[in-house]
């Protein structure tokens, strides 16, 4: 690589870290990864192996040159380099969550494993939480993506794929968000999630809750609302299977609130079930082991909109350097759901999972004088003339 590009690259890495640093005070440092080492020149070879120095620790970095997505050649050095560059960002969202790490050592193309109990050959530094499983009847030592260092660590296992816990696991019985996971079933794709998406967040905009939108990496979207205040998932969860319900009961052509397979050809199943103890979400911020890196990357609510109006999926659609572009021109749109402490409405009988729940408490939202709501051109219609959403 000729110097002056060599000294370019170094230049936006500064460039990079500084915005980080102002940003989310950030106080770590850069991890420079060999630019040869992250996408080598054609014909060249280099070390299998290779030691770099993060935050004070040592860390062996292997098979750098090692292609992971075969259909645009990006390697296993270049899903360090995007993890070492979105850190700053991701961190926060993965601090003391226990998370479980889908690995792809042969490529995003081949065989792949979820790895819940950490491997015991790790760092003594590597933190890890004892989470008991009912199923294996023990605990499993789920990683803690709390530094820097721990996510270059995982990223060099062909981590690809990063999904933690709704919960801390300092209290892994209270949830700090509740989520939906809207999945389109062809024909269906992203742009069918966008309706549903504002169907979700006028019904939470009744209750004056905020929500907030990211595209999955894969092919839908999710809807994220902070709650940060004491709540069990014996709240959240019958919540939101009741509210998947009441969307499936008004909009029986396009939404689906249980996993047939076979009932899900051309609708978005909202998948309320995610929230729950025993189980991981996709990382905002984590690459995806789709054909090209994307990303699970937080939008805006009016490019939810674009992407519904011009009915074009690939507005929706980032790999992982349109992301780090994107979190220098935005900063983190999902800082919020971090931070943002917000307490569902109590509703009689909700612990049934019943949709008449969530319309009861429709119907007295809208008569208390509540935070004004904003008008949405995605209104839900219904049958029931009493409830406006």
């Amino acid at each position: 690589m000729r110097e002056g590009a060599v000294v370019k690259r170094q230049r936006i890495q500064d460039s990079q870290l500084l915005i980080m640093q102002k940003a989310y005070g950030y106080t770590g440092t850069a991890v420079v990864i060999p630019p040869d080492a992250v996408r080598p020149p054609k014909g060249k070879r280099v070390s299998r192996s290779q030691t770099i120095d993060v935050e004070g620790k040592h860390l062996k970095v292997t098979n750098l040159e090692k292609v992971l997505y075969p259909a645009s050649g990006f390697t296993k050095g270049q899903i360090i380099d995007y993890y070492a560059r979105v850190a700053p960002a991701l961190i926060p969202h993965l601090a003391t969550r226990p998370t479980t790490l889908k690995r792809y050592p042969e490529g995003v193309d081949k065989e792949f494993f979820f790895e819940k109990n950490t491997t015991k050959y790790r760092p003594e530094w590597v933190k890890t939480a004892p989470i008991w499983s009912e199923g294996n009847k023990r605990n499993v030592n789920y990683v803690l993506i709390n530094d820097l260092p721990t996510l270059i660590w995982v990223a060099n296992l062909a981590a690809v794929e990063l999904h933690p816990s709704l919960s801390l696991a300092r209290k892994i019985e209270s949830p700090t968000v509740i989520a939906f996971d809207l999945d389109p079933g062809p024909p269906a794709d992203i742009v069918q999630c966008c309706q549903v998406a504002f169907w979700l967040r006028d019904i939470f905009d009744h209750f004056g809750l905020q929500s907030f939108p990211k595209t999955s990496g894969s092919k839908g979207l999710q809807i994220y609302v902070p709650l940060n205040t004491a709540t069990t998932y014996d709240t959240t969860k019958p919540f939101a299977h009741a509210l998947a319900s009441l969307l499936e009961n008004d909009h029986k052509d396009l939404v689906l609130s249980e996993m047939k397979k076979s009932l899900r050809v051309g609708k978005v199943f909202v998948d309320w079930s995610q929230n729950d103890e025993h189980k991981t979400t996709i990382a905002v911020y984590s690459l995806r082991a789709r054909e090209h890196p994307t990303v699970s990357t937080p939008v805006t609510w009016e490019e939810v909109e674009r992407a519904l109006k011009k009915k074009d999926a690939r507005l929706l659609v980032f790999e992982a350097p349109q992301v780090l572009d994107r979190l220098q021109k935005m900063g983190d749109l999902f800082e919020p759901v971090l931070t943002l402490k917000q307490k569902l409405p109590k509703l009689p009988t909700i612990e049934e999972a019943q949709p008449s729940a969530i319309e009861s408490g429709l119907e007295m939202a809208a008569q208390a004088d509540g935070p004004p709501r904003r008008k949405s051109p995605f209104r839900s219609t219904t049958k029931k003339k009493s409830r406006k959403v």
